[in-house]
Formats: C-alpha cells, structure tokens, sequence
C-alpha cells in the first residue's frame, strides 16, 4: 500500500468576537474536525488517535465535525464511528456531510446512520440549539449537492440571535452573505495542502495566475480543469480566517491527505473560543 507523506499534527486556537453572544456563553470551547477521509489510507489511525486525544485534552463545550469522513466507498464510516466515539464533549458534537460522503445513492444514509448512532446529530438543513437559544447552529449539505438551499434554513433564526453555519465546502461563503453569519466552519480544501512560504499553497497560486495561462492549457493543469475549478472557485480562502462580506469564515486544513501528500501544511484540529 503506498505511503503517501502527512505532517504532525497542529492544534491551531481561535478566539472569535460573536456579536450579542450571551454572557453565560462567553468563553465557549468549541472543536473543529474535518476532512478525516477514512479509508486506510489517507488518514492513519495514529494521527485519528492523536486528533482525538488532543480535542479531549480541551474539554470542549461542542464538537463540530465538517465533513468527509469517508472518501468513495462509506463502509469504512463503521469502523471510523467506533473512534469518533471516544471524542467527549460537554453540550454535544454535531456534524455535516461533504461531497465523498454523497459519492453513492445510499451513502448519506450509510454515513448518518452510523454518526448518530454512537450520538452525533448530522445537520441536514438543520439548526440546533445545545447550549440554549442564544446561539444557534446551522448545519448545511453540502454546497454540490441538489439539497444546499439555505434560505429556508437561515430565515428560521432570529436576527438577534448569533449563528454559526456549518458548511464543507467554504465556496458556499458567497451566496451565505446574504444572511447574517457570524462564524461559518468549512474544510474540503485540505488548505492546498502544499504551501510555498512567501507565496501560498500550489493550488492558490495556479488559480490566482490562469489569468496568464493560456486557456487551452487548463485542461492538463490540476485546479484549472475547465472554467470551473475541481475542487474551489475560492482558492484565496483555502485555510484559515476570512471575512467574506459582513460574515466570517474558517477553513480548516482537514486530517485525510490525498497524494502526493502535505508539505508546510499540517493537519489540524482547531479551537475556537467564542469572546
């Protein structure tokens, strides 16, 4: 089985303003996990290991998983729920799907049956409220999927309220600044995975520079394929902090590693504290 490179992992902290954040919620822990792609391969059962103790460690008040769990076949979900079932967290952990887990027709059901099981709601047009209505949690399918209408589901919240919007895919940042967005928690696009210091990752860098490539040669560059790209259209929000509009957006860099593998990109577990 080819070895494919990752790097150790990386606790990465965020401390978020939330507008109109109740008192009693101010200091709320809240742990970031996606892109595990398990399937043997791309991820090891050590950095899972490594993952979940580290997200212990903080004693979360919720964990919030973004998805891809799995990368084409979902019956390794089964195996993976038998770990996602030792994360511990005080108020609940909650999770949407990504594209890999919408590759199959009956995938989605596979991989919800599976995570709620062992007590993780999925979110699916969703909003939940685990620590009370003064935050409120939206969880969406993913932006590729026929079911992404966040309409309904934002408008459902108080404006007053504040909300954090789980979503895979951070391209769905564009159309959600339509609605107030306080924090939205992405993955999907492993933060380019291989990131030149001083110029960023490859994928951002060969996005941001079509401009002077010729356009019949899209097809054989990765990330140009066509005029839409393959895995973003915003290569400029790969990992990290950005504010799209009025709202905020955090990528987060994933676990799975697809090849040729990561370099000056560690996999990443993030802490948000909401101030």
């Amino acid at each position: 089985m080819m070895k494919i490179l990752s790097e150790p992992l990386s606790v990465e902290h965020l401390r978020m303003a939330i507008a109109d954040l109740p008192e009693t919620l101010k200091g709320t822990k809240i742990i970031q996990i996606s892109d595990l792609h398990y399937d043997g391969l791309l991820l090891s059962d050590e950095l899972l290991t490594q993952a979940i103790a580290a997200s212990n460690q903080i004693n979360p008040d919720l964990v919030m998983l973004t998805g891809d769990f799995v990368t084409r076949n979902p019956k390794p979900i089964h195996k993976l729920a038998r770990w996602l079932q030792k994360l511990q967290s005080r108020a609940g952990i909650y999770a949407v799907l990504g594209n890999h887990d919408l590759e199959f027709s009956h995938s989605k059901a596979e991989i919800t049956d599976a995570l709620t099981n062992i007590g993780i709601q999925v979110l699916w047009n969703q909003v939940a409220y685990p620590l009370g209505k003064g935050l409120a949690i939206a969880g969406l399918p993913d932006f590729w999927s026929r079911e992404f209408n966040p309409a309904p589901v934002m408008e459902q919240i108080e404006p007053n309220i504040p909300r954090i919007v789980l979503s895979h895919n951070p391209d769905s940042a564009e159309i959600l600044q339509q609605w107030r967005v306080d924090l939205q928690l992405s993955g999907h696009t492993h933060g380019g995975q291989i990131v030149i210091p001083g110029v960023g990752s490859v994928p951002t860098w060969i996005y941001n520079s079509r401009d002077k490539i010729p356009e019949f040669l899209w097809p054989w560059i990765p990330f140009l394929k066509g005029k839409w790209p393959k895995v973003v259209r915003h290569w400029e929000w790969a990992q990290g902090l950005h504010q799209v509009g009025k709202n905020y957006l955090y990528v987060n860099r994933g676990l799975g590693t697809f090849p040729p593998g990561r370099w000056n990109c560690p996999p990443e577990v993030t802490v948000i504290t909401l101030v």
